[in-house]
């Protein structure tokens, strides 16, 4: 088993920052390609980021793409999302997530993480 934590959420104003940090706990978390959702209110949960068990390849969203960026520290157990140029139409509540089963793809669909924390509320204002 995994256990994730995300942190970092809050409230920022349009075309501010902010950093996410999910903290794993468990298994082996530097095998695992890890990734990112995001849920809004009234709408389904969205494919933000992927970054395989080493982190050199990532892939994005189009809608974060140039404004977000992931990366992990596996010495830490954690990753992280980097977050700028934030819009109100990025508020949502975030998800970590671990694959366990595919470090070195990039998969972007939420059925290919076994493991999800339990996320972070970022609210962006105009």
């Amino acid at each position: 088993q995994v256990q994730l934590v995300e942190s970092g959420g809050g409230l920022v104003q349009a075309g501010g920052s902010l950093r996410l940090s999910c903290a794993a706990s468990g298994r082996t978390f530097s095998n695992y390609a890890m990734g990112w959702f995001r849920q809004a209110p009234g709408k389904e949960r969205e494919f933000v980021g992927r970054q395989t068990w080493t982190g050199r390849t990532t892939y994005y969203a189009d809608s974060v793409k140039g404004r977000f960026t992931n990366s992990r520290d596996n010495a830490k157990n954690t990753v992280y999302l980097q977050m700028n140029s934030l819009k109100p139409e990025d508020t949502a509540v975030y998800y970590c997530a671990a694959d366990s089963k595919n470090p070195w793809e990039i998969f972007t669909a939420a059925s290919a993480f076994d493991y999800w924390g339990q996320g972070t509320q970022v609210t962006v204002s105009s």
